[in-house]
C-alpha cells in the first residue's frame, strides 16, 4: 500500500513541476529577447503575438493597484487559495485530484512571479481583426485547462464512478 501511495505521490509531484517549469523556461524565454531588444512584440500569426505586459492585478489584469499594500494583500488572498488548492488535491481522488494538480502548477508559477517580479509576466495575446483577447502566459493556460476539466467532471461525471476508475 505505502508503495502505491509513494508512486501516485511522486506522480502528482512530477505533474505539478512540469506545469511549473514549463511555464518558467516560457517565462524565462520572453524575459531573455525582452532583455536583449528592450521589448517583446513578437508577430507570430494572422492570430497570435507575443507581447510582454507585466500583470500586477489577478486574472486578465483584474483588480491591479499601484499600492503596496493592495498588492500583497491581493498575493497573500493568492497564496491562501493556492493552500486551498493544495488541500483540495488532498482531499479528492482521480480525475478531479489531476485537475487540481494543472491548476496549483500553475498557480504556483504565477505566485512565483507575484513573489519574486512583483508582477506577473504576461505575453501570449490571441486575437482576431482588432479584437485581443486578454494577455495571459502559460501558467494561466494550465489553470484554465484544469478549471475546465473540473466543470467537465461536475457535468458530465457521477462523483463516484469516475472517481473509482481512476
Amino acid at each position: 500500500m505505502f508503495k502505491t501511495n509513494f508512486k501516485k505521490t511522486v506522480l502528482y509531484f512530477i505533474i505539478v513541476l512540469a506545469v511549473f517549469l514549463t511555464d518558467r523556461i516560457f517565462k524565462i524565454y520572453i524575459l531573455k529577447i525582452a532583455q536583449i531588444e528592450n521589448t517583446v512584440d513578437i508577430y507570430l500569426t494572422e492570430y497570435l503575438n507575443f507581447y510582454l505586459i507585466w500583470n500586477k492585478g489577478i486574472a486578465f489584469g483584474a483588480l491591479s493597484f499601484n499600492n503596496n499594500l493592495i498588492y500583497n494583500t491581493i498575493t497573500l488572498l493568492i497564496s491562501a487559495i493556492t493552500v486551498l488548492i493544495l488541500v483540495m488535491i488532498i482531499k479528492n481522488k482521480g480525475f478531479k485530484r489531476y485537475s487540481l494538480l494543472f491548476i496549483f502548477g500553475g498557480s504556483l508559477g504565477n505566485l512565483f512571479d507575484r513573489i519574486y517580479y512583483s508582477a506577473v509576466p504576461d505575453f501570449i495575446d490571441l486575437h482576431y481583426k482588432s479584437f485581443h483577447w486578454f494577455v495571459f502566459n502559460v501558467a494561466d493556460i494550465f489553470i484554465t485547462f484544469g478549471v475546465i476539466c473540473l466543470i467537465f467532471a461536475e457535468i458530465f461525471y457521477k462523483n463516484d464512478e469516475y472517481e473509482k476508475n481512476i
